[in-house]
Order: structure tokens, then C-alpha cells, then sequence
């Protein structure tokens, strides 16, 4: 059974940090890319981050270079996302997905989300 479980989401005031964790099973991680989107209430589902399935690029949106960092441990089956100088427009919720595309198709799995709260 595939799952992608996220955590480390909470209340954090602005300034602050939080590092959120993706544990996959129930398939082959590695070749997988991963990625992190974000919801906020009222708006649509936006990519914040990607990172290849070896490690070898990452992409971040504009609204968060420089703050985020995507990275992963394939022995682990684990992608993380560190959040830096959190601003309230960082405030959502806050999904993992995994993605392969191969010539005769592909596979896209999600997680059930994590909420994320930047608040003073």
C-alpha cells in the first residue's frame, strides 16, 4: 500500500522555522521526484519545491528561495522541507507527492497534508 505520511507542521511565529518530513512506503522512492505544495485557504494548490530522484536539482518558487530547502534521503525514504524566516503568507497546508513519468505513462502519488501556521 502506497503512503506518503507528512509531519512537522505546527505553530511557529514569524521568523521562525520548521522542517517538515515525508516518510514514503509501499514503493520504489528513489525513483520517484518529489515534491512539496502548499494550500491556503481560499487559493489554489501551488508547488513550493522539487528535487530530482537522486538529489541532483532542485526548484523552488520565487516566494520562497532563499528560505526553503528541499532534500532527501532515498535510504530512508524521506524527503524533508527546511522552512526558514517564515512569514503568515507561508501560513497553509502543506503536501508532499511523488511523481515518475516514464514513455508509457507514469504514477503520482499524495499525502494527507500537514498544516503549517505562522503566527505571532
Amino acid at each position: 500500500q502506497v503512503q506518503l505520511v507528512e509531519s512537522g507542521g505546527g505553530l511557529v511565529q514569524p521568523g521562525g522555522s520548521l522542517r517538515l518530513s515525508c516518510a514514503a512506503s509501499g514503493f520504489t522512492f528513489s525513483f520517484y521526484a518529489m515534491r512539496w505544495y502548499r494550500q491556503a485557504p481560499g487559493k489554489e494548490r501551488e508547488l513550493v519545491a522539487a528535487i530530482t530522484s537522486y538529489g541532483g536539482n532542485t526548484n523552488y518558487a520565487d516566494s520562497v528561495k532563499g528560505r526553503f530547502t528541499i532534500s532527501r534521503d532515498n535510504a530512508k525514504n524521506t524527503v524533508y522541507l527546511q522552512m526558514n524566516s517564515l512569514k503568515p503568507e507561508d501560513t497553509a497546508v502543506y503536501y508532499c507527492n511523488a511523481l515518475r513519468t516514464t514513455s508509457t505513462g507514469g504514477s503520482i502519488y499524495w499525502g494527507q497534508g500537514t498544516q503549517v501556521t505562522v503566527s505571532s
